[in-house]
């Protein structure tokens, strides 16, 4: 009998002034085990203004074996480089990938094995979070990504059990499944992932994360880059909550029910002066508790006292700097959702 082909599959990349990491991440892809007759690469460049297309085009003429093509993204947000993507691309599935990640050998090939038993109508990952330098701050935000406390229950960032999901990074899906739900909201400039996810559970659909998929992922270096990184992401996260209600997570409530507490308590604090212990025990408990997660994760795993001693201030970065941006973000939710404004 013969053998059935094995479908094509387009990985969309979309990318903007990565020159230090695209090298990498486009070596991962021509290092797959799936076959490469089978595999295209879509990058789909924010019009970068670095050296990211000179690069590209130095890698495609080392490596012709893969069949890499670049397409203009003049919007240069994700959404609408992954809508461009998927128009152009000829694959029977759709692997997303991010310009900072390196996928492992298999990456691939586990996923269409996922697809093709018809497990889910998305499949993804874990995350393996590595610094983004070599100094104690960098290594105390890769092990704060990772960790339940900081990323709450997302389970592609930490778990090693498979199962259904209301979300998982990236992505890999049927082609057809965009004719169902439609592309990414273009609107969006950070949890678009979550949106499609969620528009994909609404229409019947499943999220299937399997820990046997992995890649690496590079953490920010910096607490001024990782408070970038969290506000944006509370930023949009609420408009997307605000458009779709149904899809609140705990989660994605307790940074922004910390910051209000503390905003809140602050205030009465200042009118009624006697009140001010309430304030004072908020943030004593939520420095204990960091401060214990610390001290748990030195004893689970070799971490030096330097890195112990930063995972305290960059658990507050992340939780102050989410809460804060979704509050900052919720009165352009609303108004973005106005009738006859959508």
């Amino acid at each position: 009998m013969q053998a059935r082909a094995q479908p094509l599959v387009s990985v969309i990349v979309p990318c903007y002034n990565e020159e230090d990491t695209i090298d990498q991440v486009l070596q991962a892809l021509a290092e797959q085990t799936y076959p490469h007759h089978r595999l295209e690469v879509w990058v789909v460049d924010g019009m970068s203004t670095d050296g990211t297309l000179d690069r590209i085009d130095r890698f495609t003429a080392a490596r012709p074996d893969l069949r890499l093509r670049v397409i203009a993204n003049p919007r240069r947000i994700i959404p609408a480089a992954m809508n461009l993507g998927i128009a152009q691309a000829g694959g029977k599935y759709l692997l997303r990938m991010d310009a900072h990640a390196v996928p492992a050998r298999d990456y691939v090939a586990r996923c269409v094995e996922l697809l093709d038993s018809r497990v889910a109508d998305n499949v993804g990952g874990r995350w393996i979070i590595v610094p983004g330098a070599n100094t104690p701050l960098a290594r105390a935000i890769a092990l704060a990504a990772g960790h339940p406390f900081g990323s709450g229950d997302a389970r592609y960032r930490y778990s090693q059990r498979g199962g259904y999901v209301d979300t998982v990074p990236f992505g890999a899906f049927c082609r057809d499944l965009f004719e169902r739900v439609g592309g990414y909201d273009e609107a969006l400039l950070s949890n678009e992932d979550y949106d499609l996810n969620y528009r994909i559970r609404r229409a019947g659909g499943r999220i299937y994360f399997s820990p046997q998929i992995t890649a690496t992922y590079v953490a920010r270096s910096t607490l001024s880059a990782l408070a970038r990184q969290y506000f944006r992401y509370g930023w949009w996260k609420v408009r997307m909550l605000y458009k779709h209600p149904a899809a609140v997570r705990w989660r994605q409530l307790v940074p922004a029910a910390f910051v209000a507490g503390l905003v809140w308590l602050g205030l009465v604090g200042l009118a009624f002066p006697g009140l001010a212990a309430a304030w004072l025990g908020l943030v004593g408990s939520y420095v204990l508790v960091s401060g214990g997660v610390a001290v748990s994760m030195m004893r689970r795993h070799p971490v030096e006292w330097r890195v112990a001693l930063c995972l305290p201030l960059v658990f507050a970065v992340i939780h102050l700097c989410w809460g804060i941006g979704y509050w900052a973000g919720l009165p352009g939710a609303v108004w973005a959702h106005q009738p006859g404004r959508e």
